[in-house]
């Protein structure tokens, strides 16, 4: 499955106030990174991939569409998916997103 075009245009929206934002084709989606760190992607699964501090991971999973990213297997701490339903609005998709990008501006730049 590509990406959702559209979700991520609403992405770019949400970001276009922000510096330094690349975007890079990774994980079949479309990330949107700051500083060389991925803040959110818009999923090739359907959604967003979410980047944020590991220790938040617990608490936001018990958001409404939140849900743990998986790799080969492996549940990764510091990285969520949510549902499309989870971003329908643009205020959810602020949400999400601002919170990705405070992680991303958090980090290091690489690079």
């Amino acid at each position: 499955m590509a990406y959702d075009e559209d979700l991520a245009n609403r992405i770019r929206e949400c970001l276009a106030d922000e510096p330094g934002v690349t975007e890079k084709k990774m994980f079949g989606g479309l990330a949107f990174l700051i500083g060389g760190n991925m803040a959110v992607s818009a999923s090739g699964q359907g959604g967003l991939l979410l980047h944020v501090d590991p220790e938040e991971t617990d608490a936001l999973l018990s958001k409404p569409h939140a849900q743990p990213f998986q790799m080969r297997g492996r549940t990764m701490s510091g990285w969520l998916r949510v549902e499309a339903e989870g971003v329908q609005t643009k205020r959810q998709l602020e949400r999400w997103v601002s919170r990705g990008v405070a992680y991303a501006r958090s980090l290091p730049a690489k690079g």
